[in-house]
């Protein structure tokens, strides 16, 4: 799921490419693991889906129940944001917003900054949801990535946290293969 050192000792044979993952329609450029993720969601849930791929990045991956790539969205996730609030506001502390539960309307600052990031986020996946359950009233969600449990438990889904995995296992070419 990107660059690998030469000097590794992987099998070069077993890498897997995006032309490998059996969704239509994937636009060359996107990502091969927004691509593994979608697949197996689609896999497992035989309709509609949204991913919701919650690390550096939330990505939104949107699958028709034909298998089909059916479009997508991109925004800064938990870090990233709380990084950018940090670097490009004067006076905002840099604050990690990996803390558990907190206030809905904290005091101070850097709680401040992480609630409304946290927030924000669980909202946009939220809004992105009921605008695909528009499109595709039978669309499952699914919510994973290294910020997708609380995202999840939020929303009050099934966190699914080893697609990616499940999808490599399903997908790699094993040996002799």
């Amino acid at each position: 799921m990107g660059p690998i050192p030469p000097d590794c000792g992987l099998d070069p044979c077993r890498r897997l490419s995006l032309d490998q993952v059996p969704l239509e329609q994937l636009p060359p450029w996107i990502g091969i693991d927004r691509a593994l993720v979608a697949w197996q969601a689609w896999q497992d849930s035989g309709s509609a889906v949204l991913v919701a791929d919650a690390g550096t990045a939330l990505s939104f991956t949107l699958v028709d129940a034909r298998g089909r790539f059916a479009g997508g969205r991109i925004q800064a996730g938990l870090a990233l944001q709380l990084r950018a609030l940090a670097g490009g506001t004067a006076g905002l502390p840099a604050v990690a917003g990996d803390g558990g539960a907190a206030m809905a309307w904290p005091r101070a600052t850097a709680e401040a900054m992480a609630v409304g990031v946290r927030e924000g986020l669980v909202a946009a996946v939220r809004e992105a949801w009921q605008q695909a359950l528009h499109a595709y009233p039978d669309c499952r969600l699914w919510i994973t990535g290294g910020d997708g449990g609380w995202i999840a438990e939020r929303l009050q889904q099934a966190p699914a946290p080893c697609l990616a995995l499940a999808a490599l296992a399903r997908l790699s070419p094993g040996p002799g293969r």
